[in-house]
């Protein structure tokens, strides 16, 4: 039985292949955590938003003309709705801090003030619950911006 082994030479070259494929993948991928906390956000933005019109519907057709009072019970499990009788999201978001994560700003109940963070920034959304509008604060970076392109 023949016994086969690599050369030196060999060895040598499929390590510089290697660093050269992972020099050019390492950078393209590094942006690839962004993109994501921004597609998730975006994805968290339209199930807030269609929920919130979904409510409304039900509300107008049950002869209620305001729409939901605060997005949020409690700062813990957001944007369930505010009260037992109307869910806005069947599952809520659960709050926390760090890249990726929803929080209430307000102290107390009603919660109309969250933030998305991306990184180390805080994109800041508000409620209003005269007009049913979720929008992200005017002074938003850039980077905040994406989440409601």
């Amino acid at each position: 039985m023949k016994k086969y082994a690599y050369t030196l030479l060999e060895v040598v070259f499929v390590i510089v292949i290697i660093g050269i494929l992972s020099a050019v993948a390492i950078p393209k991928f590094a942006g690839m955590k962004q993109q994501a906390t921004i597609a998730n956000g975006r994805s968290d933005i339209a199930a807030i938003r269609s929920s919130i019109l979904s409510e409304r519907q039900g509300r107008l057709v049950r002869g209620e003309k305001s729409w939901i009072g605060s997005l949020s019970d409690n700062k813990e499990s957001l944007f369930e709705g505010s009260d037992a009788n109307h869910t806005l999201l069947y599952y809520g978001i659960k709050s926390g801090n760090g890249n990726g994560k929803w929080q209430a700003l307000d102290d107390e109940a009603p919660y109309l003030h969250y933030s998305y963070t991306i990184d180390t920034e805080d994109c800041n959304f508000t409620y209003d619950p005269q007009s049913g509008k979720f929008t992200l604060d005017s002074e938003a970076s850039d980077v905040c911006k994406k989440l409601v392109e």
